[in-house]
């Protein structure tokens, strides 16, 4: 008879682990979509850039002046100078030979191309940076494409929206879950807990069991989780590369201990609902 308690005990048990598990691991998805989402976005914004042309008849030292004096401002994340002659390879390879061989000389200007700091990447910090640069005795114009960078900008927006829309939403449904998982097993033992209450024992008493037990298992089933990500991450990193930029070492961890803390405080709040509810139950509620 006590085999078959143990046993049914520790099928309960084992059954709740592996659907916190599961429910992790949907949360862990959720939580790597959102990072990932903010990376991509950084991401998208840094590699946009605009070109800073310069009077042609300026000296070489002072361009390396204007770009030095570029790399030092807070906005920019690099900048890169373009020779002449490194502008018409470039539109070479974009219109091809035919268009240079009917000009007698190179008509492209040198340029500085620079690529800005994402938290700058928005239409009004742009604009003030464009007249600032204008400032510069050197700077002949400065270029960008307006109507795809704004374009560029609001969708990223729109869809930072909806991800983060989405994430919140499957978050509550996964704690929803969870409780509801950790509820189940409690009401498993409603009988034990008020057999407990007739001898006399403590709410502490008969809380201190339960909350134990919750926080061993959402533990077990966090690194279970981890183990399993970790899996699943490392097999779609070999065939996509690019995931490793996104989602860095750092935020893998991050991702661990939000689930871990995640799972402890809903399985405390869980474990004192449920055990208090029924310490308040009369005997014919609890069948």
């Amino acid at each position: 008879m006590r085999f078959k308690i143990n046993k049914r005990i520790i099928s309960s048990y084992l059954t709740t682990t592996v659907s916190i598990t599961l429910l992790l691991l949907l949360l862990s998805i959720i939580l790597t979509l959102y990072f990932s989402t903010s990376e991509i976005s950084k991401y998208v914004k840094e590699n946009i850039s605009f070109n800073v042309f310069v009077n042609p008849n300026s000296k070489e030292i002072e361009i390396f002046k204007l770009q030095k004096a570029l790399d030092a401002m807070p906005f920019v994340k690099s900048t890169r100078y373009i020779t002449k002659d490194v502008a018409a390879e470039e539109l070479k390879k974009e219109l091809g030979d035919t268009f240079l061989e009917l000009l007698d000389e190179n008509p492209l200007p040198p340029s500085i191309e620079v690529k800005y700091k994402s938290e700058y990447a928005n239409k009004d910090s742009i604009a003030k940076i464009e007249k600032y640069l204008k400032n510069f005795p050197v700077v002949e114009d400065v270029y960008y494409q307006k109507d795809l960078l704004y374009l560029i900008y609001k969708n990223i927006q729109k869809i930072s929206f909806i991800i983060m829309f989405f994430s919140l939403l499957m978050l509550l449904i996964a704690i929803a879950l969870i409780n509801n998982t950790i509820r189940l097993l409690i009401y498993s033992k409603r009988y034990l807990i008020r057999t407990m209450q007739l001898i006399g024992a403590s709410k502490s008493f008969i809380l201190f069991p339960f909350i134990k037990a919750v926080l061993v298992i959402s533990s077990l089933a966090s690194i279970i989780t981890m183990i399993l990500y970790k899996i699943i991450f490392s097999v779609l990193s070999s065939n996509i590369k690019e995931l490793n930029e996104f989602i860095t070492h750092e935020t893998q961890l991050s991702i661990f201990f939000i689930l871990l803390i995640l799972s402890a405080i809903i399985g405390v709040i869980s474990s004192y609902l449920s055990v208090t509810r029924y310490l308040r139950m009369n005997v014919n509620e609890l069948y």
